[in-house]
């Protein structure tokens, strides 16, 4: 019930640098909110996997899956929110301003035996977005005024 009670949850920040994980290990990347963002999160969201619809500056309104936790299999010490967008991006956008709305909740964090255990977790998490986000419900978010930011919030026009 705490993971529902803040949705639809609007966020947007910067994204910053994160372990430099989510491609290289997992062949999933995903974008980092500074810790400021992270720390303005309601404290008693649930941590665990989410999805719903993120922009990248005032590019196109992608389907997405959220992370907020601690990783367990990486034992992080500090509390992470990272987004992985369902496209596939041809460049990097660190510094760009990513708007997201999370939706819905996916699972529990959870400690996995292996990187593959997690990966095919993750997979799994991406599908149950997909198939979601294609609800008339969730939809019709995907289209809110909150993804339409005034010029002068953008970054390097993007």
């Amino acid at each position: 019930a705490a993971a529902m009670r803040h949705l639809p949850y609007f966020c947007r920040g910067e994204v910053v640098r994160g372990f430099g994980r989510g491609s290289k290990e997992l062949g999933i990347p995903t974008a980092n909110f500074s810790e400021q963002v992270v720390e303005s999160f309601p404290s008693d969201i649930s941590t665990g996997i989410y999805y719903g619809w993120a922009c990248v500056g005032n590019g196109e309104v992608h389907k997405m899956v959220l992370s907020i936790g601690w990783n367990p299999y990486y034992k992080n010490v500090k509390k992470s929110v990272e987004t992985h967008i369902i496209h596939t991006f041809k460049e990097d956008f660190y510094g760009e301003i990513l708007s997201i709305v999370i939706i819905g909740y996916i699972r529990p964090e959870k400690n996995f035996d292996s990187l593959d255990a997690l990966i095919s977790a993750i997979q799994d998490d991406i599908e149950e977005a997909n198939r979601k986000l294609d609800l008339p419900e969730h939809l019709k978010l995907k289209e809110d005024n909150f993804f339409h930011m005034p010029e002068s919030k953008l970054v390097n026009g993007h």
